[in-house]
């Protein structure tokens, strides 16, 4: 059973594909609306090659990968701006074989501030955590200050 809701985004037995733009990065008229496959899994977004040559994303080095059935392969990678239910950010993409199912990845996920919910098969913003040094001394107080309660309370136990 497919669900599409109005953002473009469909969930198909556990799969959640959703509609993006891939743009080159200096150029956003450079640009290539498809269809991805939300992939927790995968640390990058990656492209087919011709896709990302096409919009004129430049190979910038090259980094290993392990496959999902279980052996390493080189594949080049990139930088491309990417858009998904009106957000956009710069994040690194992979440049697939032609062949293979573009995939929107982890990383690429939460800069956009998003999360797939596991529940609802869906996307969801992502809770952001900002740990301020102030807030730190706060929490190290705090820890600090029960750990010398329970100090205090085991001494005065034993006297």
């Amino acid at each position: 059973m497919a669900l599409i809701s109005s953002f473009h985004m469909e969930v198909t037995l556990g799969y959640i594909r959703l509609k993006a733009k891939i743009c080159n990065p200096f150029d956003k008229s450079k640009n290539v609306e498809l269809e991805l496959l939300a992939d927790t899994g995968a640390v990058y977004t990656g492209v087919p090659s011709r896709l990302l040559k096409s919009i004129g994303v430049v190979e910038l080095s090259k980094r290993k990968f392990k496959l999902a059935k279980g052996r390493l392969e080189e594949y080049p990678v990139g930088e491309a701006y990417i858009e998904v239910e009106g957000n956009g950010v710069t994040s690194l993409v992979v440049f697939l074989p032609d062949d293979a199912t573009p995939i929107l990845g982890v990383t690429t996920l939460e800069l956009l501030g998003l999360q797939v919910d596991l529940v609802t098969g869906k996307l969801k913003p992502l809770e952001l955590y900002l740990l301020l040094k102030n807030m730190r001394l706060e929490y190290t107080t705090i820890i600090f200050g029960i750990l010398r309660g329970r100090m205090y309370d085991m001494w005065s136990s034993c006297t």
